[in-house]
């Protein structure tokens, strides 16, 4: 009696094209992160334009200046995070820290352009911190704020 040897078959499993997938999904994400930061950018640079004339007309105390440019970033941030991320359903706190981030990155260097000189401080880090807490807690708002709507 001869025993034959068995002989297996690999099953022809079609693997998903990942990297195309991926890419894709990357390339989405980048362009979202950089539609909400010129949005936040365009709208904080027409509120402080605002400011400056309502500065000029208005006597406004000197401490009252640095929050109110606080509150103008935030407001910012939450408008172009809402804005951008309206058609994103995953992800919130990762695309609006990215955003947030890149925001007060291109934010730094227009203020910056305008001012005549960059000036790297304390402030700075600062600012990318609270770039980066406020854009990934408008994420969270603005994908939840969608979810329930839907």
């Amino acid at each position: 009696m001869k025993i034959k040897a068995l002989k297996f078959k690999k099953p022809k499993v079609k693997m998903p094209k990942n990297r195309e997938v991926s890419e894709i999904s990357d390339q989405k994400v980048w362009l979202t992160v950089l539609k909400g930061s010129l949005i936040a950018l365009s709208v904080s640079l027409v509120s402080i334009l605002i400011f400056a004339f309502f500065i000029k007309y208005v006597a406004v105390p000197t401490s009252a200046i640095k929050p109110i440019n606080q509150v103008i970033k935030g407001l910012s941030l939450f408008t172009g995070t809402f804005i951008a991320l309206k058609k994103i359903d995953k992800m919130g706190l990762i695309n609006g820290l990215l955003i947030g981030l890149v925001y007060t990155i291109l934010a730094f260097i227009v203020f910056s352009i305008l001012d005549g000189h960059f000036e790297f401080t304390k402030s700075l880090v600062n600012d990318l911190l609270f770039g980066g807490l406020i854009g990934g807690i408008c994420g969270v708002i603005a994908i939840n704020f969608r979810r329930k709507t839907n």
